[in-house]
């Protein structure tokens, strides 16, 4: 049983002959006739009992009329839900992030995108990076901020856009390093350090960091939650490395590391250079043309753009 069988059957019902349910249809009589034809073999049944041109339903037709209509009804249906998703009047895109992103604004631009796409869901997930890497490649994110734990993401993944962020070594107020403004890897060998949990972004840089220095850490304490690690940093139980922005929007002293200068990549990432859900690619086109300014240490370099 085909879709187009049982419209042509509801063509005639609703026409009255064949005649002109061929022509409602835009199709020849003969091509209808053979078609209810093949319908009533298959169901084994006539539908119609034909009186001169006129024609009335039998039993079986009239037992088969309501689901013929509440089956194309569905179709209907089916294909205006489709249209709508690929319109973006509906949809719904998975979003994750490293929990320390800072060059993004990521709660004002998803409010931004909702007032130019308010049928969209958008769900966000924050994670460790080998989560958010895990997620898109079960494809239960479609885009990830994420900071990369080597040069190169894997193979299934595009990089949308990336940007550079500033680490620099948050302090408590009247820690001895407050006033300097700058110091050397190589003065923190005495220091208690707080650690970020590892696995994220941020740890995988200062390890990083850390090792390229020879700089052997001592972690007093790690956390899971950066406003902890910042509150603990405040309390004086150590120092930590946060992007810029961390430390400031904290108010906390923020002393800056010469030779070399710590930073850390971020990039914005998901499968495939044309994402196949069309509200990740309206994401994507938001994200990487309307991206709002972020800090001055930060710098957006867009490597593909996603046309409309």
């Amino acid at each position: 049983m085909e879709i187009r069988q049982l419209r042509h059957f509801v063509a005639v019902v609703n026409r009255g002959t064949f005649t002109a349910a061929a022509r409602s249809e835009l199709i020849v009589q003969s091509a209808l006739s053979a078609s209810i034809r093949n319908l009533e073999r298959e169901l084994g049944a006539d539908l119609f009992d034909r009186i001169g041109r006129q024609v009335v339903l039998t039993e079986a037709g009239r037992a088969l009329l309501p689901q013929a209509r509440a089956l194309l009804a569905g179709v209907h249906a089916a294909r205006d839900a489709v249209a709508a998703v690929a319109g973006l009047a509906v949809g719904r895109v998975s979003i994750g992030t490293i929990q320390t992103l800072t060059c993004v604004d990521l709660p004002a631009e998803l409010a931004l995108f909702h007032r130019r796409r308010p049928g969209i869901q958008v769900s966000v997930r924050d994670a460790p990076v080998d989560e958010l890497y895990a997620g898109l490649r079960a494809g239960e994110l479609d885009l990830a901020y994420l900071a990369p734990n080597a040069t190169e993401l894997p193979d299934n993944l595009v990089e949308f856009a990336s940007w550079h962020e500033e680490l620099v070594l948050i302090t408590s107020p009247g820690h001895q390093l407050a006033q300097a403004g700058r110091t050397l890897i190589r003065d923190l060998a005495q220091e208690s350090f707080i650690d970020f949990r590892a696995g994220t972004g941020l740890e995988n840089a200062v390890r990083k960091l850390a090792a390229h220095c020879g700089l052997e850490r001592r972690i007093t304490c790690d956390v899971t939650q950066i406003g902890m690690l910042v509150d603990l940093v405040r309390a004086g139980i150590g120092v930590a490395f946060v992007p810029r922005r961390i430390g400031e929007d904290a108010g906390l002293p923020c002393v800056r590391i010469r030779q070399p200068e710590p930073g850390r990549t971020v990039v914005l990432t998901g499968r495939g250079s044309r994402p196949r859900n069309p509200a990740a690619a309206a994401l994507i086109d938001h994200l990487t043309r309307y991206q709002s300014k972020g800090p001055s240490d930060t710098r957006l370099r867009p490597t593909q753009v996603i046309e409309p």
